[in-house]
């Protein structure tokens, strides 16, 4: 029994270290060559803030809508999305950029979509020093109850990440559209989602429409969270993780079935 035990956990730690060096190694792979390196990484949303930022501040002026920080708001929003949209899509084609894995060694396969998106999680996590500078240029210092739910919120999406990657990687080898369809998509669940508008400015009826869009939801508990200690309600909180669970468990299936012609499909 315990000899077994030790098999299991040595299988484990090796996976591990797999994924480990496999998304280590797409981090290094991703800026090699550009004179910019890794500051393209921080150049990307930090310029979509600055100009979002500008048209929009104007607009959305926080005397008319009640909403405070708005500019710290947008960039956490921003920051948020960005590693929804590139997690979703590094995920979704991790299986056909390392098809030279697939098909000449055996790995298992959900080692390399667990890289993947460990890669984008990598890329905003050291993006959160654009974050700590801009509350500190602001002079706003977030609660630790807020700081907290932030942190929930960026667990959340990133299992909305891995769920959606492990459903549509599989998918995406026989479906090659589906990159387009899901790049038309990410535009449309950006602007569905209150990024660069207050959920304020919408009527009341519409709230409930907005937030059945689970990127919204996140956004925008984020953000009232962060930076005006308003959370989401428990029975909210519950249901979104019920979907999440049922999300899941689809996602899981999926993968299940498919994964045998993983191989044959590339």
């Amino acid at each position: 029994m315990e000899k077994h035990n030790f098999k299991k956990s040595k299988k484990h730690e090796n996976y591990r270290h797999l994924v480990w060096t496999l998304a280590k190694t797409d981090f290094k792979l991703r800026y090699h060559g550009s004179v910019l390196g890794y500051v393209w990484a921080l150049l990307k949303p930090l310029l979509m803030f600055l100009v979002l930022n500008f048209v929009f501040s104007s607009i959305f002026n926080p005397r008319n809508t009640g909403t405070h920080y708005f500019s710290l708001q947008l960039l956490t929003a921003i920051m948020l999305f960005n590693f929804f949209a590139e997690g979703t899509t590094a995920g979704m084609m991790s299986l056909l950029n390392k098809s030279s894995l697939v098909t000449k060694i055996y790995i298992p396969r959900w080692t390399i979509i667990l890289a993947s998106t460990l890669n984008a999680a990598m890329i905003f996590l050291t993006n959160l020093i654009i974050m700590v500078v801009f509350f500190a240029y602001y002079h706003f210092k977030p609660s630790l109850e807020g700081i907290l739910m932030f942190g929930f919120f960026i667990v959340l999406t990133y299992v909305l990440i891995l769920e959606f990657s492990f459903f549509a990687a599989p998918l995406y080898l026989k479906f090659r559209d589906l990159a387009m369809i899901w790049e038309v998509l990410v535009t449309i669940l950006f602007y569905a989602a209150p990024i660069v508008y207050p959920l304020s400015v919408l009527p009341v009826w519409a709230h409930k429409i907005i937030l059945l869009n689970p990127m919204a939801f996140i956004i925008h508990f984020m953000k009232v969270s962060l930076t005006e200690n308003h959370f989401p309600e428990l029975l909210q909180t519950v249901l979104f993780l019920g979907f999440l669970t049922v999300a899941g468990t689809i996602s899981f299936l999926v993968y299940r079935k498919l994964e045998k012609r993983i191989a044959e499909n590339i």
